[in-house]
């Protein structure tokens, strides 16, 4: 390498250090996708700006781990996604269908499961949110850019980073 390319890379790095460039946390993934698929009528792909474009929620929630400060989230309720996909919801969530379970994947492989019964308005006031934002910016890198929250739930188990796929399907014995 010669001096001047020495240069510009120093002053890259310095300026990424010193804040004037802007970080990776706060760019939004436009590319990150989110597959709902399993027993819908309408597979669904979508992308952040998808997301985006849909009825916003927020929820402000107490943090979880050592973090106990109040955080505010945004996103969309995950009912107006599973609406959108076709799950079965409201008048049509009853008999076979109440053995519905939601099954979300993260990035690294994590899973949670929600009943669908829980997740209808019909039958719980529980807020549960496919977030994109924390405090008014996109999610951090690494956490994101999606993350279910449920609020009201004393352990955060369930509060899922890095989510990709969301699997309607029937309890079997």
């Amino acid at each position: 390498m010669n001096k001047q390319t020495n240069y510009g890379l120093s002053l890259g790095i310095l300026l990424l250090l010193s804040g004037f460039l802007p970080a990776r946390a706060q760019v939004k993934d436009t590319t990150a996708t989110l597959s709902v698929q399993g027993e819908v009528l309408h597979p669904l792909v979508l992308k952040a700006p998808d997301i985006a474009g849909m009825k916003r929620i927020q929820v402000t929630v107490k943090g979880d781990g050592q973090d106990a400060s109040e955080q505010t989230y945004s996103g969309v309720a995950l009912s107006t996604i599973l609406e959108q996909a076709g799950a079965t919801m409201g008048r049509q969530l009853r008999g076979e269908n109440m053995s519905k379970y939601v099954l979300i994947k993260s990035g690294d492989g994590y899973a949670v499961l929600f009943s669908l019964a829980e997740l209808d308005s019909a039958f719980s006031d529980k807020i549960v949110m496919l977030a994109d934002q924390l405090n008014g910016k996109p999610l951090p890198a690494g956490k994101g850019p999606f993350r279910i929250v449920a609020a009201g739930e004393g352990k955060h188990a369930r509060w899922i980073w890095e989510v990709r796929s969301v699997t309607v399907g029937f309890a079997k014995e």
